[in-house]
């Protein structure tokens, strides 16, 4: 039996079923009858992980922001995993919205879930190592107790706990 018991907090999307999810809103934006002749599209850059979109209109790129969602959630990706960004004006009377994908806890975020973990009165130890949260206990029933919270008091971006030793 371990001495300390610990598991990692992490945020992290599973790329392969986002890139699923991003080919079928495209096959989907490509057939969809109100998409024809249109310039609505989806562009993944895997590399920085970002979405850029591209609609004809405002109406139209909340429609393509939309359709992708239901594609990310049907394929079980974290839908609040899309960190949305600003409406820009692109060429031939269009718009385009570039999207990042949320990677690793920052450390600002982190700091707050340290310090909710120490608000909750139990003697657990938080650390932040690099983009990830490491919690540890003598007791497994103090790191599921924090598990729950988390899962409670969602931060607005996907976290994952794994490691559970």
């Amino acid at each position: 039996m371990a001495d300390n018991h610990s598991f990692d907090i992490v945020s992290e999307i599973n790329d392969v079923e986002m890139h699923n999810a991003v080919t079928q809103a495209q096959h989907e934006i490509a057939v969809r009858y109100d998409f024809k002749g249109t310039k609505a599209n989806i562009d993944w850059d895997k590399k920085n992980h970002t979405l850029t979109l591209l609609a004809d209109h405002k109406g139209q790129l909340d429609t393509v922001i939309q359709v992708l969602k239901e594609k990310m959630a049907k394929r079980g990706v974290a839908v609040n995993a899309i960190k949305r960004g600003k409406i820009e004006e692109a060429s031939h009377d269009s718009v385009r919205e570039t999207m990042t994908m949320h990677r690793g806890i920052e450390t600002d975020d982190a700091r707050t879930m340290v310090k909710a973990i120490k608000g909750l009165g139990m003697k657990v130890q938080a650390q932040i190592m690099d983009e990830k949260v490491r919690v540890t206990a003598k007791k497994i029933d103090e790191l599921q107790a924090v598990i729950a919270h988390f899962k409670a008091n969602n931060p607005g971006f996907p976290l994952q706990f794994i490691n559970l030793q």
